[in-house]
């Protein structure tokens, strides 16, 4: 059983715990289960490949180049070993980017030499360490290390920083009047623990309804 495993099982002590938070409660009202959970049968490389595609760009473009991508291969998912000897600028010419067409064929590599190991041994890992080992893949920071934590790992505690959407999420379901900085939004995040990543969740849905 990998860290955090116990608390992956059931989220109802997690709702127990936010709905001391008033405002956690009307988001866990309004918008219903959260759906972050571990997902075992996804291998590192094929999430983070995608998550790579995925970044910075509209849903509909990012699946159009995927579409694309893995046609390239003639395959449901390209294997590593195939990934990893391609050239970077026939990716280039399906729609990626130069530095996701790199990045996407670094996570094959290092998929392949250990450096990116399966699930089963990540899972095994506290959070900080899977950042470690990820981190060092071309294209992938903190920000995207920690997304596979949530949405991969299913970890229960993340608390991305860095993501605006999450922050202005923070200053619309709170009436902020600015959106929070690092320092006050691990302040306001601490009575969330150990379910941070949930509380994230809800928060991500109050910047959507309000954009909406």
């Amino acid at each position: 059983m990998g860290i955090g495993d116990h608390r992956r099982m059931s989220r109802e002590p997690a709702y127990t715990h936010l709905r001391a938070d008033p405002v956690m409660a009307d988001l866990i009202e309004r918008h219903g289960p959260c759906p972050l959970t571990h997902n075992p049968d996804v291998s590192p490389y094929h999430a983070l490949v995608r998550t790579i595609i995925f970044q910075q760009i509209s849903g509909a473009a990012a699946s159009a180049i995927m579409k694309r991508f893995l046609a390239l291969f003639k395959t449901d998912f390209p294997l590593p070993e195939a990934l990893a000897v391609m050239e970077w600028e026939v990716l280039r010419a399906d729609g990626l980017s130069r530095n996701k067409a790199l990045a996407v064929i670094d996570v094959a590599a290092k998929s392949l030499d250990g450096t990116i190991p399966a699930q089963g041994t990540l899972a095994a890992l506290p959070d900080e360490e899977v950042i470690e080992r990820l981190i060092l893949v071309r294209g992938i920071g903190r920000w995207t290390a920690e997304m596979f934590l949530m949405s991969t790992l299913g970890r229960p505690d993340v608390l991305p920083l860095n993501d605006v959407g999450l922050l202005n999420g923070a200053k619309i379901a709170y009436g902020l009047a600015d959106r929070p900085n690092a320092a006050a939004f691990t302040t306001m995040a601490a009575p969330w623990q150990p379910w941070r990543s949930i509380a994230c969740w809800y928060l991500w849905q109050a910047a959507d309804t309000k954009l909406a």
